[in-house]
């Protein structure tokens, strides 16, 4: 379960990044995004899937989560 730091880019998109394997990327789609619960599925836009669990409330970004590889 890798330690994820996730941003937003200048763009308004959520940028996902592992330090360990210094693999960054942009967040294509959440399975949940409301103001209400973020998280679940996430996937990347090269196609990498990840989990983790839904937080509610939504986080505010800067943040770092543990993901799950899905």
């Amino acid at each position: 379960m890798p330690s994820v730091m996730i941003r937003v880019k200048e763009n308004g998109a959520l940028l996902f990044y592992i330090a360990k394997k210094d693999q960054e990327d942009e967040i294509a789609e959440v399975e949940t995004d409301t103001e209400e619960s973020w998280g679940g599925e996430v996937v990347l836009t090269d196609g990498s899937r990840y989990y983790v669990d839904p937080i509610s409330p939504r986080p505010s970004f800067p943040t770092t989560l543990r993901f799950k590889r899905v």
